[in-house]
């Protein structure tokens, strides 16, 4: 590609110095962004909306300045507002509806510096594990077409897998920023409940599963992120415990010696396939190699209990926002405006008792509680960040209707990450192998409420030790 060739080599950070040196412009750096998207996006389907002309009206008016200024980002096209701007949800249901204001998280990337250059694919409401809207069509994995790149942030990781930029937005109220991280060779950090805004239109996303963050090539990238979007906003209704000084500096700081607890199989024993089991074997060994103490352990967890509060939070979301979409626009919405696992998920959630509602909140509440005895003990949870890493496109179809399959389907893929959406807790998945075939491998580290300086550290240490960074799938190479 002519122009800014060595793009690919930086991450934001490195690109953000460069613009600040001299080196290069920003419209340079935007334009080799928009130049891969162009060369790129055909083949993977990642991004579903473009904002060249806002961008480069960005870049026009002048960038604060910053670790990320002048950096290309893209938006999740999920609940994430930008003014001027359709946010679909991956769903027809919101086709035609344009923001008339940024959200709070939106504003605070704008202030950073960031680029935003467009939308990324998201399966409808974030409801699936792979990227497979059907408004939009399917997201591909960049290291094999044939292949899921994730869900719900599928879109976000296929882009910056394929280095149309280098960290981008993306959410997570199930796994949904690690999941996409794991089959796309990134690195993917879902924050403690309140460390991020989700103002001015709501306080909580899916009553606390639900936060958002980045996915990133490079460990850094996602603390400078953070730095750049934490806190809370007037009238939020909590907070995540401050850090004591900006995530940046703990990239590269001395972890100590960590406890470290090990899990193979899922909570309740579910199997893991052997790209998982080698993964996290092999980076258990590496972090003993490290200096850390690692031995298998496991909070105890009611997988079906978890699995049911889950099932029945999002149900009574679905519903609450069918209902305010029909009283908004003055009529009720209908099945056939929305995915069928979606329309199903709203009706449950309707039947719903209210007490059944409380019992879920409560018991999303009591594992916090486990989890937090648990952290006690262990500074670190690891585990494979998913079943198996060659989940095939269609194979978890929001076309069915039988809710109960389609649940199965997503337990069965999902045994590690969805405990910490439940409990608030943060966890990160860090690309660690890539299999024979080439596909990526990721493992997941845990973490108590608030302790993201941990993650950051052990990320960055294995970084550093078997760095992931120049691993690029077939498409770039």
């Amino acid at each position: 590609m002519a122009g800014f060739s060595d793009y690919e080599n930086y991450d934001g950070v490195g690109l953000a110095g460069l613009v600040r040196s001299g080196e290069v412009t920003a419209e340079e750096v935007l334009q080799a962004c928009l130049d891969r998207i162009d060369a790129r996006n055909p083949a993977l389907n990642a991004v579903v909306l473009r904002m060249d002309d806002q961008a480069r009206t960005a870049v026009a008016a002048g960038l604060t300045d910053g670790p990320l200024a002048s950096v290309p980002y893209l938006i999740k096209d999920l609940y994430a507002v930008c003014e001027g701007v359709e946010t679909s949800n991956g769903s027809r249901l919101f086709e035609g509806v344009v923001a008339d204001h940024d959200s709070t998280l939106i504003e605070r990337i704008r202030r950073a510096g960031l680029v935003i250059a467009g939308k990324t694919n998201t399966p409808e409401f974030g409801l699936n594990a792979s990227t497979e809207p059907a408004r939009f069509g399917p997201t591909l994995n960049p290291y094999d077409l044939t292949r899921s790149a994730g869900g719900s942030s599928g879109g976000s990781a296929a882009a910056v897998a394929a280095r149309m930029l280098p960290v981008t937005h993306a959410t997570d109220g199930g796994g949904s920023i690690r999941i996409p991280a794991a089959n796309c060779g990134l690195f993917g950090l879902k924050p403690s409940r309140g460390r991020n805004p989700q103002g001015p239109d709501g306080g909580e996303g899916w009553n606390g599963l639900s936060t958002a963050h980045a996915v990133s090539i490079t460990v850094r990238d996602s603390a400078a992120v953070l730095d750049a979007t934490h806190g809370p906003a007037p009238g939020d209704p909590y907070a995540a415990p401050p850090p004591l000084r900006p995530y940046a500096e703990e990239v590269g700081a001395d972890p100590g010696r960590l406890r470290i607890a090990l899990l193979i199989a899922g909570f309740d024993g579910a199997p893991v396939d052997a790209a998982g089991r080698k993964a996290a074997e092999d980076t258990a060994r590496l972090c003993e190699s490290l200096g850390h103490h690692v031995e298998a352990a496991k909070p105890r967890i009611d997988v079906d209990r978890m699995v049911w509060a889950m099932r029945t939070i999002i149900g009574c979301n679905l519903s609450n926002m069918y209902d305010m979409v029909g009283a908004s626009r003055g009529r009720p919405v209908s099945p056939d405006e929305v995915e069928p696992v979606s329309w199903l998920f709203g009706e449950e959630g309707a039947a719903t008792p209210a007490p059944h509602f409380a019992r879920a909140i409560h018991a999303i509440h009591m594992a916090g509680r486990e989890m937090g005895r648990f952290f006690e003990e262990y500074d670190l949870l690891l585990s494979p960040t998913l079943s198996r890493f060659d989940l095939p496109l269609g194979e978890i179809d929001m076309g069915g209707h039988d809710l109960d399959a389609y649940m199965a389907d997503l337990v069965g893929y999902l045994p590690f990450t969805p405990l910490f959406n439940m409990t608030g807790c943060p966890a990160a998945s860090v690309p660690v192998q890539w299999t024979e075939t080439g596909q990526p491998v990721g493992v997941q580290f845990g973490a108590r409420l608030g302790g993201e300086v941990v993650l950051f550290r052990i990320a960055a240490q294995l970084e550093a030790a078997q760095p992931w960074r120049d691993r690029k799938p077939p498409l770039v190479d």
